[in-house]
Order: structure tokens, then C-alpha cells, then sequence
């Protein structure tokens, strides 16, 4: 029923959206008008968003019935959307052309579900826990097709995609998955006793940073441990006060710009049940500025001062867990099953962390992008990157932007071991992986 009366509202109204490259000189303007419904904004930053597009600013107004958008875009090199095929399909996803299709499924390259089958795993952050989890779906003859790795503040959250190594297709064994979840579960668990691990296993579609958000949100990964508290430079602005004559909270974001900032931000706001009535963005400056007008589903603003911190810890934590520390390696070779398992050994064993990666398969290639520094949180030692260069082959990985382990001081980081060196004492026997 509610499918049929989003059908209706938007035969009634339909949505409108123009594409003007004239009317700014560095941007391409597109305006989005429609019916307003609670989660509109984010479904229209997460088609662009998926595009890759930076979008540099951006003027929101949704009070009363009608949602009305204007958003300044450029491709990743700063120009203007001059491709048709980009044009094109953001006209289908937003405009009057469309089809009712839910949020979740509207995302550039979703597969079918048949293709893969999805494990959400949630744990407390350690050193070489990707590699120990990576080796488990190589034992279980899986092969990784995707991933996307978050650590923020002692947890890890991980969404991958695996297929069968046989069929190349998901896995539909009950029993298979069942002994995959309990073999993840004991790796994620480890010692710790205090934190709960999860694991979800599922062939249902999403939208992998949103989902990302969520499990992380929903493992509190906001709330801060005493001896874990940042610099206060170090750490995004972010202030709420109520705007009584209006009836608003005022949301206020600084700090500093990077992609997809504004999806991170609005995600968030929306899975914890706030409407956003008005916004203004700008990121042209390093530093972006970012003020929304919210209220709360319900219709009243942000009402006590615990709300208001937990809506400042959450959002802080938004923008936080894809901040990418240390140094960026690619990886680009020809995929083959225990790929993810051999590279994330060979850093463990160099005692490198990696603070955030994303696995890709396309194609028939496997392209990977890892983000590393040593385990005691310092930057990497130039001879050891010479070295996993040799070992993995100096044309199938590269160094991006290699300043960072040269010039960089030493900074402490505990709470980045995602993938960095594993304690020489443990085995995966501890975890009831391999026999004795």
C-alpha cells in the first residue's frame, strides 16, 4: 500500500529536474523539484553520489509539502558534467520518467541478488582481523568479488561480497552459510568478552555506505572511550542550537572537505529520524560549511541536552569513519580466488595497519585500494613499501600520493589495527578454523 501511494503522489506530482551547465561558470547546476517525503534528500545525494560526483554547493527547502533542490556538481577533475550518459541517467533516477523504486536498490551497478551473497560483519577493531576473516572465506572455498572496510574508534565494520569459487554464484547452502556465520563470529569475537561481534549473512541488495553507516551507528561506535578522545583540531566542528522562533534545531558541520561528506552527514540525519526543512552547503573551500534546519519525525526540535550531544557525537562520527589516514596503495591484477587473503597477509606479516580498503572486481580484475601505516600508528617506513612492492609486484601495486611516509611525524593511533600485524602467538586454531 505505501508502494501504490508513492505511485500516486507522483502522478499527481511529478518531479521535475533541470540541468543547466550555463548558469554557474565552474558547475553544473541541477535543480530537483517534487512531492516531499521523509528521506527524499538522501536518496537524491546518494544518485549523485554514486555517480562520483562532488557536489560543491548545495540550497535545500522542503517546509510544507514540496521539496525543492538546487545542487552545484563537477565531475571528479572539477569540470562540468558534459557526458550524456551521466545527464541522462540522473533525469531517470530523479525525474518524472522514473518509476517508484525503493531507496535502496537506487545506486549505480547494483547487482542481482542471485550474484553474490552479502556478509555484514561487525567486531571489535584488532590487529589482522581482515586477513584472519579473509582466510576463512578462502578455507570455506569463497571468493571475494567486493568489500568495503570501515574502523572508527576501536570497531570495525565490514560489508563483503562473496561468491561460490565453483559456481561463481551466491551461496545458497544452508548449512555452508550457517558454518560461515559461526567461523566469522569466533574471528570477530576473539578474546574480547565485553563487545558484542555480529555477523549477518543475506542476499538482499544495498546500498554498501549507507548500510556501513548504520551498522556502525547501530554498534555505537559514536561513543567515545575517555583515553580515546581526539585533538580538539583534530576533530569536525559541530554545533546544535534551537531556533525557538521557528521552531528549528540549527545544525552547524566545519570541517574539512572531502567526498562524499555531504551523503555522510545527511545519511546519518535521516536514519536517526530528523527531517531537514532547510540547508546550506558549501564546499568550495578546503573547509567545508554545512547548516541544516532540522526537526525531529515527530515535529518538535532537538528537546534535551543529552539529545543534543548524542546527535553531535553521531554526526562527528559520520564524518570521521571515512576519513582516510596514511598512506594509499592500489592494488590493480587479474582476480583470482585467495587474492584478498595473500595481500592482507603479506602486510600483516610487514606489520602494516590498514585504516580503511575498498576491494572491487570488474571484469575479470581485482582493484583494490588500501590505506596503510604501520601498527604503532606511525607512517610507513619507505624500504618496507619497497619491499611488499617486490614481493607483489612493483606494476600490480603502486604508491598514491608516497609524501606520507616520508615527511609525516610519528602519531599514535590505537584504535587502527583493522588489518596490521598479528600478535606472533595467535593462530587461527584458537578460533576453531583450521584443526590442531
Amino acid at each position: 500500500m505505501d508502494d501504490e501511494y508513492e505511485k500516486l503522489i507522483k502522478r499527481m506530482n511529478p518531479p521535475s529536474v533541470v540541468m543547466d551547465n550555463e548558469a554557474c561558470k565552474n558547475a553544473t547546476v541541477i535543480r530537483v523539484d517534487s512531492a516531499n517525503k521523509h528521506g527524499i534528500l538522501l536518496e537524491v545525494v546518494q544518485v549523485l553520489t554514486d555517480l562520483n560526483l562532488i557536489i560543491t554547493k548545495a540550497y535545500i527547502s522542503s517546509d510544507g509539502g514540496w521539496f525543492m533542490d538546487v545542487f552545484n556538481v563537477t565531475d571528479q577533475d572539477g569540470n562540468k558534467l558534459q557526458d550524456e550518459g551521466i545527464l541522462d541517467y540522473i533525469r531517470k533516477s530523479l525525474g518524472a520518467d522514473s518509476d517508484f523504486i525503493p531507496t535502496r536498490n537506487r545506486s549505480v551497478g547494483v547487482e542481482s541478488v542471485t550474484d553474490y551473497t552479502a556478509i555484514e560483519l561487525t567486531g571489535n577493531d584488532r590487529p589482522g582481523l581482515l586477513s584472519e576473516v579473509s582466510a576463512v572465506l578462502t578455507d570455506l572455498k569463497c571468493n571475494v568479488v567486493s568489500a568495503e572496510v570501515w574502523t572508527h574508534n576501536t570497531r570495525a565494520a565490514a560489508v563483503v561480497r562473496v561468491t561460490d569459487e565453483l559456481s561463481g554464484s551466491a551461496i545458497a547452502d544452508p548449512q555452508r552459510l550457517l558454518r560461515m556465520k559461526q567461523l566469522l563470529c569466533n574471528v570477530l569475537r576473539g578474546n574480547n568478552k565485553v563487545r558484542e561481534a555480529k555477523t549477518v549473512v543475506s542476499n538482499v541488495q544495498i546500498n554498501t555506505d549507507r548500510r556501513l553507516h548504520q551498522m556502525m551507528f547501530a554498534d555505537r561506535d559514536y561513543e567515545r572511550a575517555d583515553d580515546n578522545l581526539l585533538d580538539e583540531q583534530q576533530r569536525p566542528s559541530v554545533t546544535v542550537v534551537n531556533w525557538c522562533d521557528k521552531d528549528y534545531s540549527v545544525v552547524t558541520i566545519r570541517c574539512k572537505d572531502r567526498p562524499k561528506l555531504l551523503f555522510d552527514t545527511v545519511c546519518t540525519l535521516t536514519d536517526m529520524k530528523y527531517v531537514v526543512f532547510h540547508a546550506n552547503v558549501d564546499a568550495e573551500k578546503p573547509e567545508a560549511y554545512q547548516e541544516y534546519c532540522i526537526r525531529h519525525l515527530d515535529g518538535f526540535p532537538v528537546n534535551s541536552e543529552a539529545e543534543r550531544q548524542r546527535l553531535i557525537q553521531c554526526l562527528e562520527a559520520a564524518i570521521e569513519r571515512r576519513v582516510s589516514d596514511g598512506l594509499k596503495l592500489e592494488l590493480c591484477t587479474t582476480d583470482r580466488v585467495g587474492l584478498l587473503s595473500n595481500v592482507t597477509r603479506i602486510f600483516r606479516e610487514n606489520s602494516l595497519s590498514v585504516t580503511r580498503a575498498e576491494v572491487t572486481t570488474k571484469a575479470g580484475k581485482a582493484i583494490n585500494t588500501f590505506y596503510v601505516r604501520d601498527s604503532s600508528g606511525n607512517p610507513v617506513d619507505a624500504k618496507i613499501i619497497d619491499y611488499i612492492r617486490q614481493v607483489i609486484g612493483q606494476t600490480i601495486l603502486q604508491v598514491k600520493g608516497g609524501s606520507e611516509y616520508s615527511n609525516s611525524p610519528p602519531q599514535e593511533s590505537p584504535t587502527r589495527f583493522l588489518f596490521g600485524g598479528l600478535f606472533k602467538s595467535r593462530s587461527f586454531v584458537n578460533f576453531g578454523i583450521v584443526r590442531q
